[in-house]
C-alpha cells in the first residue's frame, strides 16, 4: 500500500488526527507525513482544523473530505439506491420491507454458520468483526471494561442506508438476533447520523 493510501486508511479509521500521530502510527517522519498531507489536500481528499490546546500552539488535525470518503468502497452504491427506489415505486413500503427482511435472513444464516463452533462471547465477536472487515466495514473489536466495542470505521452500504433507514435498523436487529437474549447490543455512534464511525456496545444484560 502506498504511503498516501496508508495515511488515508488511518484517517478513515481514527477520524480527526494530527500529523505526529500519523507519523507514529505509520513509522514515518512527521515531515514526510506533512508533505503527503499537503499533496492530499491539493487533491481535495483531506482538510484540516487547527485545534487550540490549553497551552502552547494550536495543533493541526486532519480529516477526510467528502471526496476522501468516496475513495473507500461503497458496495453497489448507485445500483443499491436505484433498486431500492424501484422496489419502493413498484411494490411500496411493504415490498421494501420484504427485501430488507430477506437480506437480513440471508446474512443471519451466513453469520450463524460462521459462529456456530464458538461458545464464548469474545470468540463470537472476534469472528463477527472478521466477517464485517471482509465485507468492507473496516471493523475491529475492543474491550471496554466488562463490555466489548464493535467498531466499524466505514459503511459500504451508507448511501443505500441514507435512502432507506430501515437498513440500519436491520443491522442492529441482526446483531441482537445473532447473539441472543443473553446479551445487549447498543449502537453508540452512527455514520448515517453524521459521525465518522459506527460503534456497538455489547455485553451481558445482567
Amino acid at each position: 500500500m502506498k504511503s498516501t493510501d496508508r495515511i488515508l486508511d488511518t484517517i478513515k479509521r481514527e477520524g480527526r488526527v494530527s500529523a505526529k500521530v500519523l507519523a507514529d502510527n505509520l513509522n514515518m517522519t512527521t515531515m514526510g507525513v506533512r508533505q503527503h498531507l499537503q499533496s492530499l489536500e491539493r487533491d481535495g481528499l483531506v482538510d484540516f482544523e487547527d485545534i487550540r490546546a490549553k497551552v502552547g500552539r494550536p495543533t493541526r488535525h486532519w480529516s477526510l473530505t467528502a471526496t476522501g470518503h468516496r475513495r473507500f468502497a461503497d458496495s453497489h452504491h448507485d445500483l443499491s439506491v436505484t433498486l431500492i427506489d424501484s422496489v419502493q415505486e413498484v411494490f411500496g413500503d411493504q415490498g421494501v420491507a420484504k427485501v430488507i427482511a430477506q437480506r437480513e435472513a440471508a446474512t443471519f444464516a451466513q453469520y450463524q454458520d460462521a459462529l456456530k463452533d464458538y461458545d464464548n462471547l469474545e470468540a463470537k465477536l472476534q469472528t463477527l468483526a472478521y466477517l464485517r472487515e471482509s465485507e468492507g466495514y473496516m471493523a475491529e473489536l475492543h474491550r471496554d471494561g466488562a463490555d466489548y466495542m464493535l467498531i466499524e470505521h466505514h459503511c459500504p452500504i451508507c448511501q443505500a442506508a441514507k435512502t432507506c433507514p430501515a437498513l440500519c435498523r436491520s443491522e442492529i436487529q441482526l446483531f441482537r438476533h445473532l447473539l441472543g437474549d443473553r446479551y445487549r447490543v447498543e449502537r453508540e455512534e452512527h455514520i448515517v447520523s453524521g459521525q465518522h464511525r459506527c460503534t456497538y456496545r455489547i455485553g451481558d444484560k445482567t
